[in-house]
């Protein structure tokens, strides 16, 4: 059973949670990473960036960590660290599904 049972994570959500597997981040830092690492191809407005932290908050998938005047520090959970792996798992049996499809054409 997936630790997140609301479906599968869009793929900005995925990237976001993404970028907590090697540190703690802030807002900035997030939206840096998802650019980097997507090279432009997702775009992360502040205000889905927002809606998104406040969700996986919610969740339990993050956490705060610091506050400094407007700076907000979080790190994922142990709860986001599977719900990362189980959409990995999913990712990757779509892939599968799609690479049997094309060799039997």
């Amino acid at each position: 059973m997936a630790v997140r049972e609301k479906g599968p994570l869009t793929e900005p959500m995925y990237y976001v949670l993404m970028s907590f597997l090697g540190q703690e981040m802030c807002g900035t830092e997030i939206t840096e990473f998802v650019e980097r690492k997507t090279a432009g191809r997702v775009k992360l407005g502040p205000g889905t960036l927002y809606t998104l932290l406040a969700k996986f908050q919610d969740e339990g998938l993050i956490a705060e960590t610091s506050v400094e005047g407007r700076r907000r520090t979080y790190q994922i959970t142990g709860q986001g660290r599977a719900a990362f792996r189980d959409e990995l798992a999913r990712l990757r049996a779509c892939v599968d599904d799609g690479d049997d499809a094309l060799a039997r054409e």
